[in-house]
């Protein structure tokens, strides 16, 4: 006798469930075994500097200083990918979230961290509610907007623009971030989405490469999407779709 839908439903829900606890358990456990080492490898670098420092040739204390950098950097990206897993396994509880005073809080945090830059953060006086989790969605929110602010730092007067537009009848809204950074080559745009994956060297801009794939993952959990377009030298819009 074949299992009703119902059952079938249950049970894959049961394995999905099993699934992402696992997965989260995989990187926690990685994350902790990996941190260990790496705390290893900056302390003793760090004492090998203060203690035999003036022993050591200018370019051999460099490569203590690039060893404790890179185990730093390794840890960042540990950080990152276990916040990664907790995006695809917490619980979902959607709501309807009003967007303007989670731009505007948004906006004033990273006018903060980018100071003394100044950057242009246009807002319009009405923007919808959308039905989201709340947490998941201040973390699109912030990856988005941080990448604005970002990738406008070599421009005299930046500009940050969001906008929204009603879309199909299934009750949809669309977010649009603007700005005249940087841009990407279009060509390239699936690396966007790739863990770590970066279209500019860390050299022009910092970052883990992280920030839109944590986004898609969020938005996914919620019935969302997102897409960017970009223009080398000209700037970029990131389109998030959210049900309301």
């Amino acid at each position: 006798m074949e299992n009703r839908p119902e059952d079938r439903i249950a049970a894959l829900e049961k394995e999905l469930a099993a699934v992402r606890a696992e997965m989260q358990n995989f990187a926690f456990t990685v994350s902790h075994d990996l941190r260990a080492p790496l705390r290893h490898i900056v302390s003793f670098a760090q004492l090998v500097q203060e203690d035999a420092g003036p022993l050591l040739t200018q370019e051999v204390q460099g490569f203590l200083s690039t060893m404790t950098d890179s185990a730093r950097h390794m840890g960042s990206l540990l950080d990152a990918l276990l916040a990664l897993s907790r995006v695809g396994s917490v619980p979902i509880h959607r709501v309807a979230v009003p967007l303007l005073p989670l731009v505007r809080e948004v906006c004033a945090e990273l006018s903060i961290k980018f100071s003394p830059r100044v950057v242009d953060c246009r807002i319009p006086a009405h923007l919808p509610c959308v039905l989201a989790d709340p947490v998941l969605l201040r973390q699109v929110v912030f990856h988005v907007l941080d990448n604005a602010f970002k990738f406008t730092a070599r421009r005299e007067n930046a500009v940050v623009e969001v906008v929204t537009h009603e879309t199909t009848p299934d009750r949809r809204i669309l977010v649009e971030v603007v700005d005249n950074g940087a841009g990407f080559n279009p060509t390239q745009q699936e690396k966007l989405f790739k863990v770590f994956g970066r279209l500019h060297s860390q050299r022009d801009f910092e970052g883990l490469g992280m920030g839109l794939m944590m986004t898609r993952k969020a938005l996914e959990r919620m019935g969302g999407e997102v897409q960017c377009h970009g223009t080398p030298d000209a700037g970029c819009r990131v389109s998030l779709t959210l049900p309301f």
